[in-house]
């Protein structure tokens, strides 16, 4: 407990964006985010005053870390599970605890576990010998996916193997890095859903409107909410189906459910068990933000309202140009604000290199297809200090 205030302390193991914007959502609740950030420079490092250095695999760190914490909680998912338990052992209270975050951790124990749940995965397989992803690519098809068990995100740690050459090259080369495998049959998506909830402790449960969630290259450029063209009964789904994980593996906090839809119904791609890039809209977008939202869960504080601020929210990622813009950050935003005055603007405080995540901007509105344009302008704008639709600067 805070002395100056009375009001708890929360600890968050990370100094990444995540850690930045749940140290903006703690403020007017009077609370004191305490992180754990590898460097100064870390984009949550640069603003929160109680920050300590160590690092996530570092036992001794997270221990004294912990000191003080009324509760211990993330902005990623790599903390070793040991770890976690030697807190819990020693008094700290985790949230999540490190059984229901392993399966977070862990794509192999995650399948399974859906599977035994009798929730809509596709068909996997782990994979540790060539013969194992041959079999596996004869039984159920070529391409397949081929992805690391553990560490892999945004693109990285997914191989698509076309054929048999090709898997049995890349597995090759994998197990003789020591990787953990498993195979995925390849799932024929119409789209990619999110469905975002968060989960006391007490057992209460709150869910955000399905949102759509748009890639290229692996990476997630729009968010788009609601999700268009979402039928009751789809929406329904989804959302039963992200609170039946929660419930069912003791989720705390907020928990992202990556869903495909496909021409047979919904199947579910990953899980993050924390605040997530697809809930970023929520900060203007929602009545209660994924961060405000995920402090009242672990503090198992009555959680806040998910309604929508506006019928079309869209948040556009802000990923570093593959050439370096010729106007700074600041001019840039000088433009952008000048042409769209309503337009929020998140950085995060990082240093510009092609296709790292710098920021996001939302847009909010009545029309989904303008709100959309719009926020891909303004995004493009602060990212390559060029108009996509030829708006001259003067």
């Amino acid at each position: 407990m805070d002395q100056r205030t009375g009001t708890p302390v929360v600890g968050m193991i990370g100094g990444g964006q995540l850690a930045r914007m749940t140290h903006q959502a703690a403020i007017p609740l009077g609370q004191s985010l305490k992180v754990l950030a590898n460097s100064a420079d870390e984009s949550a490092a640069l603003v929160a005053s109680n920050v300590e250095f160590g690092h996530h695999t570092d036992l001794d760190a997270l221990k004294k870390f912990a000191e003080g914490c009324d509760v211990v909680t993330f902005d990623h998912e790599h903390v070793p599970g040991e770890h976690l338990r030697a807190l819990q052992a020693a008094g700290v209270s985790v949230q999540p605890n490190p059984d229901a975050l392993l399966h977070a951790q862990d794509k192999l124990v995650m399948r399974r576990e859906l599977a035994e749940l009798g929730l809509p995965v596709p068909p996997f397989a782990e994979i540790t010998s060539v013969d194992d992803v041959l079999a596996f690519g004869a039984e159920h098809g070529f391409p397949c996916v081929l992805k690391t068990a553990r560490g892999g995100y945004d693109g990285r740690g997914v191989w698509m193997l076309d054929d048999a050459a090709e898997a049995e090259r890349t597995v090759t080369e994998l197990l003789d890095g020591g990787a953990p495998l498993l195979a995925e049959q390849r799932v024929p998506l119409r789209r990619e859903l999110a469905a975002l909830v968060a989960r006391s402790p007490f057992g209460q449960g709150a869910v955000w409107p399905l949102v759509e969630t748009v890639q290229e290259d692996g990476i997630c450029v729009q968010v788009l909410a609601p999700a268009p063209d979402a039928s009751p009964e789809l929406i329904e789904r989804a959302q039963d189906i992200a609170l039946t994980v929660a419930e069912s593996l003791g989720v705390t906090g907020v928990l992202a459910v990556e869903l495909f839809e496909t021409a047979d119904g919904l199947v579910i791609n990953e899980l993050a068990m924390r605040p997530h890039n697809s809930g970023h809209w929520t900060i203007e977008g929602s009545r209660t933000s994924q961060f405000e939202q995920h402090l009242r869960s672990v503090l198992d504080y009555p959680l806040g309202s998910t309604e929508q601020t506006a019928p079309a929210v869209v948040m556009a990622n802000l990923l570093g140009a593959e050439t370096e813009p010729a106007m700074g950050v600041d001019e840039r935003l000088h433009h952008l604000f000048a042409r769209y005055p309503h337009a929020k603007v998140h950085l995060y405080g990082k240093s510009e290199r092609p296709g790292r995540k710098l920021g996001h901007i939302t847009v909010l509105g009545d029309d989904m297809a303008e709100v959309r344009e719009q926020a891909r302008l303004a995004a493009h704008w602060l990212s390559a200090g060029e108009w996509l639709d030829g708006h001259e600067i003067h």
